[in-house]
C-alpha cells in the first residue's frame, strides 16, 4: 500500500482547533469517560484463519487476573467475547513495514506488523460517529497508569467532568480511569493530536464504536502492546483495509 491511498492528516470534526497544542496539554485526552452508554455495533466481517502465538499460552492465561504496578486487574470473561477480537497472530493484511501499528477502523482491529508477513492483531473499540479520524502519525511517548484530563471542549459538552479539568489536576490513575492501564500518545508533525491508544475496563465495548475518539483496548492487551512498541513507532489509522 502507498501513502497516496491514505490521508496524511489526522482529522476530527469540530474538535481540534487550528492552534498547536502546548506541552502543558500532554495529558489532555479526547477519550470519553467510562460509561455504559448505548453502543454502535461495527460490521461483521468474515474471520480469517488465525493462530495464537504459543509463547502466549492459552487465552485463559492471556486474559486472566493480574497485578500491575500495584493495581489488581480482573480477568476478562473471554467466553462472553467474540474470539476474533482476542489477541492473535494473523497474516499481515496491511503491507506496512514491520514495527508499524495499523488501526483498521472498518473492522475494529489494531495490527502490529511483524517480520515474515505476520501481524499481531488486537480487537479495539473506536469513536462514535462524528469523531472519526484517520492518517499517519507516530507514538510520541507512552505512560503507565496515566492521569486523564478531558479537554475544555469535552467539559463544555459534559460539565460534570469539570472536576477532572487540568486546573483540578485531572482524574488520578485507577481501574475506572478512561485511559486504563496504559496510554500511547499520538502526535503528528510534532503536535499532540489528543488521540490515544489506551486501556479500558469495558471489555464488552471491544469491536464497537463507543468513545469520543480514542482507540481503546482491553487492559491486558494494551499492556502487551505497550511492551512491544518503542517511542516514535509509526502508526496508520485507516478504514481502507476492507473486509478482514
Amino acid at each position: 500500500m502507498t501513502d497516496s491511498i491514505f490521508s496524511s492528516r489526522i482529522s476530527r470534526r469540530g474538535f481540534l482547533g487550528a492552534a498547536a497544542v502546548s506541552a502543558a496539554s500532554l495529558t489532555v485526552s479526547a477519550c470519553s469517560t467510562v460509561s455504559r452508554s448505548n453502543y454502535i455495533d461495527g460490521p461483521t466481517p468474515v474471520a480469517p484463519q488465525v493462530s495464537v502465538d504459543e509463547s502466549f499460552g492459552d487465552y485463559a492465561t492471556m486474559y486472566g487476573p493480574m497485578v500491575d504496578e500495584g493495581y489488581e486487574l480482573p480477568a476478562i470473561p473471554i467466553k462472553k467475547m467474540n474470539k476474533r477480537f482476542l489477541r492473535q497472530v494473523v497474516q499481515d493484511p496491511t503491507g506496512e513495514r514491520p514495527g508499524t501499528i495499523v488501526v483498521d477502523t472498518s473492522n475494529h482491529f489494531l495490527y502490529l506488523v511483524r517480520e515474515g508477513g505476520e501481524a499481531m492483531r488486537y480487537g479495539v473499540g473506536l469513536g462514535r460517529a462524528g469523531f472519526e479520524w484517520s492518517g499517519r502519525a507516530v507514538i510520541q511517548w507512552k505512560r503507565k497508569w496515566p492521569t486523564w484530563t478531558p479537554p475544555d471542549e469535552m467539559i463544555g459538552r459534559q460539565p460534570e467532568l469539570a472536576k477532572y479539568s487540568a486546573r483540578n489536576g485531572g482524574m488520578q490513575p485507577g481501574l475506572m480511569n478512561p485511559l486504563g492501564a496504559r496510554a500511547l500518545y499520538i502526535f503528528q508533525n510534532g503536535e499532540d493530536t489528543l488521540y490515544r491508544l489506551h486501556g479500558s475496563p469495558e471489555w464488552w465495548s471491544i469491536g464497537k464504536s463507543v468513545s469520543s475518539g480514542c482507540v481503546r483496548l482491553m487492559n491486558q492487551d494494551i499492556i502487551d502492546l505497550y511492551d512491544r512498541v518503542p517511542n516514535k513507532t509509526p502508526i496508520l489509522v485507516t478504514g481502507s483495509l476492507g473486509t478482514a
